[in-house]
């Protein structure tokens, strides 16, 4: 996990004072976030794959297809590098070159393994779905075997991992704050929109508390 002195290959060099290594931050990025950029190197040349992921304790969870990128390369291990990133806001400033955004990232370094332990992939796939919806797995189906045949879930320590932060308004030359230019943050979020039911849901299909209480302010 990460630490207070980290290692050189996530160090933040660039604004290193919106840097964290503490572990408890990087652990609180990961939970907000849903969707990872996993990048590795196919055929010598880069790529990056968008992917659900979930934390388990001190270690990443990914899945897929097993013929799809990062995946069908995990016959042992892959190094890959992993970010996430939240966007909480547009900072809006009193000249182009200082514009930026508030946002809360996190890169983690390190080598991707398949899970291939049956007890340990069903669980990991069951916190998939857990993450996604508490509660949801115990109202489905079985996951069938051919369907566990088809999907490879890899585990990526957290070992080496940084966080980087931006809060606060913009930051301007000093004689441009005397500017009669409007400047300030726009705030951003995620949210939830109203439950859609699948055209092909039964009438006495009622919609479920949980679903329902992703859209009931809190």
């Amino acid at each position: 996990m990460a630490s207070d002195v980290p290692h050189e290959s996530v160090r933040v060099r660039r604004a290193e004072e919106r840097a964290d290594y503490d572990p408890a931050s990087v652990n609180a990025i990961l939970d907000e976030g849903m969707v990872a950029h996993v990048g590795t190197v196919r055929d010598g040349a880069p790529v990056v794959i968008p992917m659900y992921y979930v934390r388990d304790g001190a270690r990443l969870l990914v899945h897929g297809a097993p013929a799809s990128g990062v995946v069908r390369r995990s016959g042992e291990s892959t190094p890959v590098c992993v970010t996430v990133t939240l966007l909480d806001g547009l900072v809006l400033a009193r000249s182009s070159f200082h514009h930026s955004m508030n946002y809360r990232s996190v890169v983690v370094i390190g080598e991707a393994v398949e899970i291939r332990d049956p007890a340990d992939k069903d669980r990991a796939l069951d916190l998939f779905v857990e993450r996604m919806l508490p509660g949801r797995g115990p109202t489905l189906r079985p996951t069938t075997t051919k369907e566990l045949r088809a999907t490879s879930v890899l585990e990526i320590p957290l070992e080496y991992a940084s966080a980087k932060v931006r809060t606060g308004p913009p930051v301007d030359d000093e004689p441009d704050y005397a500017l009669d230019i409007w400047a300030g943050v726009v705030p951003m979020s995620t949210i939830y929109g109203a439950p859609e039911a699948d055209p092909r849901l039964g009438d006495d299909v009622a919609l479920p508390a949980n679903v329902a209480d992703l859209t009931t302010p809190a």
